[in-house]
């Protein structure tokens, strides 16, 4: 008897495998766990789905006749780098194991295996990455992470930021540990004086 995977909120997931039969297993054992399922055939398809709405998960497939799973895997990386990916495959190697994992996959799973495996690494993923957070939290803590980037690129303290910025540095601090939203004002501040693109941070969140 397999044991219970720990309890999880209901995840939005993209399943992308050339095989229908195991398509079609994904997607009633993830219905049947109350999470929203959607399941591509093509590389095409998944990115289409993304785009159209994205998903906390990603269940990714590498051999796929003439498709490249990690070409699939660069593809998501340039277009929405903080995606959560979980790599499922039928012929694991060392060598794609190190090449998924430099494109930073959360977990690496090789077929056949018990479901509840898979409801365990989606679990973990759901604590280590705060996944089906509200919108606003996913948020808040996602231009917190964007601005702490780009503070340390420019090699920037609080203190010269918020110089920088008319913003200030308690408010600075507050944002960056994701304990609140910054005003759009603010915002428009601190990205014009990072010399970035709110629309950008904005996008990394899924909005």
């Amino acid at each position: 008897m397999e044991e219970a995977a720990p309890a999880m909120p209901r995840l939005r997931i993209v399943a992308l495998d050339d095989d229908p039969d195991f398509r079609q297993f994904l997607a009633t054992e993830l219905d049947e766990r109350g999470h929203d399922v959607r399941t591509a055939s093509t590389p095409e398809e998944l990115l289409q789905l993304c785009q159209a709405r994205l998903p906390d998960v990603v269940l990714l497939d590498m051999k796929m006749g003439a498709y490249s799973g990690e070409a699939v895997l660069a593809e998501l990386r340039k277009r929405w780098a903080q995606l959560c990916v979980i790599v499922l495959t039928g012929h694991p190697s060392m060598d794609t194991m190190r090449s998924t994992f430099k494109l930073d996959v959360f977990d690496y799973i090789a077929k056949p295996f018990p479901f509840s495996e898979l409801e365990r690494s989606m679990a973990q993923a759901v604590k280590a990455l705060g996944l089906a957070q509200r919108p606003e939290d996913k948020l808040r803590m996602e231009l917190g992470r964007q601005l702490r980037l780009a503070r340390a690129e420019r090699g920037w303290t609080l203190k010269e930021l918020g110089e920088a910025s008319d913003v200030s540095i308690s408010q600075l601090s507050s944002i960056e540990r994701g304990a609140h939203l910054p005003s759009l004002e603010s915002l428009l501040a601190i990205a014009i004086a990072l010399d970035r693109k709110p629309s950008a941070w904005l996008a990394t969140a899924g909005l």
